[in-house]
């Protein structure tokens, strides 16, 4: 089951307080960013965040779960706990560089 669209503008209006906030369609799935950095993997209608040590206390109760087949083991974000958003996106922003313009060939 892909993510709907109504899911993905969901999470964005969860997330669009902290930034800039866009999304990318990849793979039938999305990738959410904030600011230009890449926050959110968006699959099944499920969030996840990589699991990253910075993000360890904050996400130390939560499921985890692989957002697509050969992914490595990511946190499962409740979207709809404002308190977890409001500690754990600040974290996600100082932490996650935008990514680097890939080099046309």
């Amino acid at each position: 089951m892909a993510t709907s669209e109504e899911y993905i503008k969901f999470v964005s209006e969860r997330a669009d307080k902290f930034g800039s906030v866009r999304y990318r369609k990849m793979f039938g799935e999305y990738m959410l960013y904030i600011d230009d950095k890449p926050i959110f993997t968006v699959c099944d209608n499920t969030v996840f965040v990589k699991k990253l040590k910075d993000v360890e206390s904050i996400m130390s109760g939560a499921e985890r779960g692989y957002p697509y087949e050969g992914a490595k083991e990511a946190y499962i974000v409740d979207i709809e706990n404002g308190e977890l958003l409001d500690k754990l996106i600040p974290v996600l922003l100082d932490i996650i560089p935008i990514p680097k313009p890939k080099k046309k060939k």
